[in-house]
């Protein structure tokens, strides 16, 4: 019987946007305890609800939407993990 994987840590998600983008500034908050009962949070309080607070070269001369949306590619394997929201603030 295989492990469950588990839920998207802080440290998991900055080293893939660090991998990804090369940001100058990278700030990853778990917000997944305050989360607790709504949808998408889990049992464990961690691991579901993200803030991303991220700068890098790779967003100049992009809109609001398309520097989310590198954030988001970066992200995308996280979603089957269980992650379940990030709110992004790309600069």
């Amino acid at each position: 019987m295989s492990a469950l994987p588990l839920p998207p840590t802080a440290a998991a998600i900055e080293a893939t946007l660090r991998a990804a983008l090369a940001p100058t500034t990278l700030e990853v908050i778990d917000e997944s305890a305050s989360h607790a009962g709504h949808a998408g949070a889990n049992a464990e309080g961690y691991g579901t609800h993200f803030r991303v607070r991220i700068a890098s070269a790779q967003f100049d001369g992009k809109s609001r939407v398309a520097r989310h949306r590198l954030v988001y590619d970066a992200l995308h394997i996280f979603i089957a993990e269980g992650l379940h929201a990030i709110a992004i603030e790309a600069h």
